[in-house]
């Protein structure tokens, strides 16, 4: 088996790995993804004991146990771009020796979660409810750059959506990838649950005007308009649909957990969302606690 070159897997000077600065015991077999660094220590105060805090850069990690099984709780920063480095990077502390630069030959499946806040696409999804993602629909364009194939439903349902909202030739075609089936019966009971589609921005790709205008101003009208088979987009935020797409090509467990804290079609935002925040944290690591 021929070794990763370095440029290609990138060691701190104490092995770790180039961004997150971590080395394999750092990590649990479950991973909680958080977007905001600040959340890290959120959800770390309902672990009962924390034996790893490192931090470099936007990525923070604790690690440590809750009603006696090990968890970690990692920042990804925002956006897909940081999802690319996170998830590979944890797939190379489990599925690379980091000594020898070979992929081992007996493979780990990681446990991934994101608990994160989103926007609802619905207006019969109010703030401050959840919503579990039984699909990770990527507009921004990352997964376009991995060989991502789709078959079945997954597939009938992408082509559909590109029919609906073509790319026109100036954005990022579309990507759909699917919850991992296990996470998604553990999580979502008494969730809404849906199509969770990730934007490359803030702004204007989730089409916010501020001084400068959105290329396209039907993108919620489409968005919350597509429906195949009752396959519906819920919510959209900055990061599932690329969790999505390479926890699936990597073999990865994944799933995701939004607050809803705007409702885009209504347009109220909520005024509770660190409660509500604080509330989803401690559903989901219960649940966890039972793997």
């Amino acid at each position: 088996m021929s070794k990763i070159a370095e440029s290609e897997l990138i060691l701190n000077k104490d092995g770790s790995v180039y961004h997150l600065n971590l080395l394999p015991e750092d990590i649990s077999d479950i991973v909680i993804n958080v977007g905001d660094p600040d959340r890290v220590s959120m959800v770390s105060d309902y672990f009962d004991t924390v034996e790893v805090k490192k931090q470099k850069r936007e990525f923070v990690t604790h690690t440590g146990t809750y009603k006696g099984r090990r968890i970690s709780v990692l920042s990804t920063g925002i956006g897909t771009d940081n999802i690319d480095i996170v998830y590979n990077e944890l797939d190379a502390l489990v599925n690379i020796d980091l000594h020898t630069r070979e992929i081992k030959s007996q493979l780990t499946p990681l446990k991934l979660v994101r608990i994160g806040t989103s926007g609802s696409l619905q207006a019969d999804i109010p703030v401050d409810s959840f919503v579990c993602s039984s699909y990770g629909l990527g507009l921004d364009g990352l997964l376009n750059f991995y060989e991502l194939q789709n078959e079945g439903l997954e597939k009938e349902i992408i082509e559909a959506f590109r029919t609906h909202l073509p790319n026109k030739g100036i954005f990022p075609e579309s990507y759909l990838a699917k919850s991992s089936d296990m996470m998604f019966d553990l999580l979502s009971p008494g969730m809404h649950t849906g199509i969770t589609a990730s934007c490359s921005g803030f702004y204007a790709p989730q089409v916010r005007q501020l001084r400068l205008k959105p290329s396209r101003h039907d993108l919620i009208e489409k968005l919350t308009s597509f429906d195949y088979q009752g396959h519906k987009v819920t919510n959209f935020e900055m990061e599932t649909g690329a969790m999505f797409g390479l926890a699936k090509l990597l073999g990865h467990h994944c799933s995701a957990v939004n607050v809803i804290v705007a409702n885009r079609i209504t347009q109220e935002f909520s005024k509770k969302y660190e409660e509500t925040m604080h509330s989803l944290i401690q559903l989901t690591l219960d649940r966890l606690s039972t793997l």
